[in-house]
């Protein structure tokens, strides 16, 4: 989705955008429902125990390399960017072996591996979040490439699209697309029992909405007030929507920043490099955000922390001010101007 916000970017500025993918991932979706062409190549993640998919990976950078190589001299391009993940790794290789100039864009606030290995072989490095030991030369802070969706989200739409009264608070709990088994049990035993003086969007992922479901009907859940979705098209509407936003600490803490929310966070404890931690750290110290480690998450926890930050308004707007001041709305139009300084 960022890569897709960058390319609407670019393509405002003029540019011709393509995208090179897999033919496993949600790009094979994504990308053509935005009206970009896709060309696909052989490239595999790198599996980090010796395996067959080990194995798999090494092949793939041959394959993919190849197949990169036919990319880039039929596409010809200016400026080849690299997004951060696997997929990014042998096409910027092989744009430095084309001598064709590259930039990567890095998400979270921690360098991941593919970025450390291709950061030599790129002009410039855009960082989402400030990095220690990464501010001078090719470094710099651009923020996070947003989709305009989230950034026109208006509270009132986000209210009327999910069917929320104007009287009581809101609280949007997500633990990212695919969910957060921990985030959604401990939501589920704090708001699931009898009337509630709050709204929950509880947007829980598919692998466990039957579960959830089943927990909320056999605890007798508000049926006006907690409103469970497996996933929805509109997630920007219902962050714009919320008073309060509880949930895991990804790079999406920058979206929750860009539109002025206060958090409660989570971080993902098995994240790479910590980077979670790091991430709800970043948030806390502003004052944007209040952090509840995975260990220590139960449904009473979660339930006394957020009636505590609804039940003083006064703080909720300190939080939200402090978020406003950490967001940065324009990533993609300053990343898309170093694409074009670099392809001039």
């Amino acid at each position: 989705m960022p890569a897709l916000a960058l390319a609407d970017a670019l393509t405002h500025k003029g540019a011709v955008v393509s995208f090179i993918g897999t033919a496993r991932g949600l790009e094979n979706s994504l990308v053509p429902e935005a009206g970009y062409e896709l060309d696909r190549a052989d490239l595999r993640g790198l599996e980090r125990r010796l395996s067959l998919r080990s194995f798999l990976f090494f092949w793939s950078l041959l394959r993919g390399g190849l197949d990169s190589l036919i990319i880039l001299r039929r596409r010809r391009p200016g400026v080849v960017v690299g997004g951060g993940g696997y997929v990014s790794a042998v096409p910027v290789l092989m744009a430095a072996v084309t001598r064709r100039p590259a930039l990567i864009v890095e998400l979270d606030s921690h360098m991941g591996l593919a970025n450390r290995v291709l950061a030599p072989f790129a002009r410039r490095v855009c960082l989402s979040f400030p990095i220690q030991g990464r501010e001078k030369g090719k470094y710099i802070l651009t923020g996070r490439p947003l989709p305009g969706k989230l950034l026109a989200a208006d509270p009132e739409e986000g209210r009327r699209r999910f069917g929320l009264g104007g009287d009581l608070p809101v609280v949007l709990v997500s633990g990212g697309s695919l969910g957060a088994r921990s985030i959604n049990m401990a939501c589920a035993a704090a708001f699931g029992r009898g009337m509630l003086k709050l709204q929950v969007v509880h947007v829980c992922g598919k692998r466990d909405f039957e579960a959830i479901s089943s927990v909320l009907q056999e605890q007798g859940a508000d049926p006006e007030n907690y409103h469970l979705l497996d996933y929805t098209n509109d997630f920007p509407l219902a962050m714009a929507a919320a008073d309060l936003v509880v949930g895991r600490s990804g790079a999406s803490v920058l979206e929750v920043a860009a539109l002025g929310k206060p958090a409660l966070l989570v971080p993902y404890p098995h994240a790479t490099g910590s980077h979670q931690l790091h991430n709800a750290e970043w948030m806390a110290r502003a004052g944007a955000a209040e952090v509840i480690s995975d260990a220590e998450l139960s449904g009473e926890v979660l339930g006394k922390r957020v009636m505590s930050l609804l039940d003083d308004p006064g703080c909720l707007e300190q939080m939200a001010a402090a978020s406003a001041a950490l967001g940065r709305r324009d990533g993609a139009d300053r990343i898309a101007a170093e694409v074009r300084n670099i392809g001039l």
